[in-house]
């Protein structure tokens, strides 16, 4: 889906010891970043260096992610540093939100007192704790995640994607 977005060019952070997987999800042509850590702070480097000016970390755990979601990850970034999708809780636990981020983006190279930690490390409230102002992380609509064999039930076969995520699942 992120291949036939206007002006997104798709990549992938793995580590050494998943390389192998880049045979796998991989196409001809799509970047692929080999780093020691899947830290915020290492992949958006990582991007820097590549010469990106803005950069949306997603995991791969968001396999029906719609790309208006994407999109409103990237839209802020005109005025400010961050841009910041929380997790969605389940349905019906009462647990009223996941925990972690189902996206960051950031103009590059990213700020400064970004921690060195995963999307799971994170949340938006944290993020605005740190930032120098609290306007300086824009918020963005939220998404699930699939986690557990119970965040099943939250995949939509009317979403694109969806037999790409049914053939991973089989």
């Amino acid at each position: 889906m992120f291949a036939t977005m206007v002006e997104v060019e798709p990549a992938v952070a793995v580590l050494p010891s998943d390389e192998r997987l880049l045979t796998q999800v991989g196409w001809p042509g799509l970047r692929a970043y080999v780093l020691p850590a899947l830290d915020v702070v290492s992949v958006f480097a990582a991007a820097a260096r590549d010469g990106f000016e803005q950069a949306v970390l997603l995991p791969g755990d968001a396999p029906d992610l719609p790309g208006m979601v994407i999109a409103k990850l990237l839209r802020p970034l005109t005025s400010r540093p961050l841009a910041a999708a929380p997790v969605l809780g389940h349905p019906g636990t009462g647990d009223g939100a996941g925990t972690g981020l189902l996206g960051l983006s950031a103009t590059l190279p990213a700020a400064g007192w970004l921690p060195a930690v995963g999307l799971d490390g994170l949340d938006p409230r944290s993020l605005r704790r740190l930032a120098p102002l609290v306007t300086d992380v824009a918020p963005a609509p939220g998404w699930h995640r699939m986690r557990s064999p119970g965040d099943l039930a939250r995949l939509d076969p009317r979403l694109p994607g969806w037999d790409a995520t049914r053939a991973v699942l089989s």
